[in-house]
């Protein structure tokens, strides 16, 4: 995600809202998953990135049986956060390993805006988490680091950010229903903060239901962005999903 020009800074991976039910298919040593979802709003780290409004996303992923894995995800996102681009698509790298109830994720991922008039859109953030288990609940810890480039200069050369997170999950027992929360914060100046540093966290809930999995999230920030058609994208809101395999 990368906001546009229009403002000094902006800034989630996500948007807190329910994970697509994935599609598995074995071969050999490879996994293939994949699904699609429907969101109410795509928030990224906090701030929309479809001026409160739908968006369409999809993803699909090959994992080796050793950890390494790639992943294509998409979304369709609103004109204002990349120059008139109206979609985002991420390419992701990396290796995720589980060491009992410890599970070490690194990797690479590239933001991509095609349609985004030439300007340099696009970008480069490495991240790396560590999840710990504890029965059906976990606490993760990850941090995304996207080294000076010039997609996230607010006008005075090449800028950096940095992106801590914790989050917690709970799978509620007999039940298809798991909760989340969620604290990040985003720290530049770049274009994928707002200002300086901001703060975003929210709280959310998802359910399966016969291949499908339904989510519901509040999701806020300490900051501010307003669209170009006058809504705070920062602002506090309410966001639904519903995903599907395929």
């Amino acid at each position: 995600m990368r906001m546009s020009t229009m403002v000094s800074a902006a800034a989630f991976l996500t948007a807190l809202a329910a994970s697509p039910a994935a599609a598995e298919e074995k071969a050999g040593p490879f996994t293939v998953t994949g699904g699609a979802t429907l969101v109410s709003d795509y928030r990224f780290r906090g701030i929309s990135q479809t001026d409160k409004r739908f968006a369409v996303q999809a993803t699909v992923s090959v994992t080796h049986e050793t950890g390494f894995y790639v992943t294509a995800w998409g979304s369709s996102i609103d004109d204002y956060v990349a120059n008139g681009a109206d979609a985002e698509i991420d390419l992701i790298a990396g290796f995720k390993k589980s060491f009992g109830d410890t599970t070490v994720d690194a990797g690479v991922l590239y933001y991509y805006y095609p349609g985004s008039g030439g300007i340099t859109s696009d970008f480069v953030e490495p991240y790396a988490s560590v999840t710990q288990a504890f029965g059906p609940a976990s606490i993760k810890a990850s941090v995304a680091y996207a080294p000076k480039q010039n997609a996230l200069t607010v006008g005075s050369g090449r800028e950096d950010n940095l992106y801590l997170a914790g989050d917690l999950s709970y799978a509620i027992p007999k039940s298809p229903v798991s909760l989340t929360a969620h604290l990040g914060h985003s720290i530049g100046p770049s274009y994928l903060t707002i200002g300086k540093s901001y703060t975003d966290w929210s709280l959310g809930a998802s359910a399966g239901w016969q291949g499908l999995t339904f989510g519901l999230a509040y999701v806020d920030t300490d900051g501010s962005f307003i669209t170009p058609r006058g809504r705070n994208a920062a602002r506090a809101g309410i966001v639904a999903s519903v995903g599907a395999s395929f």
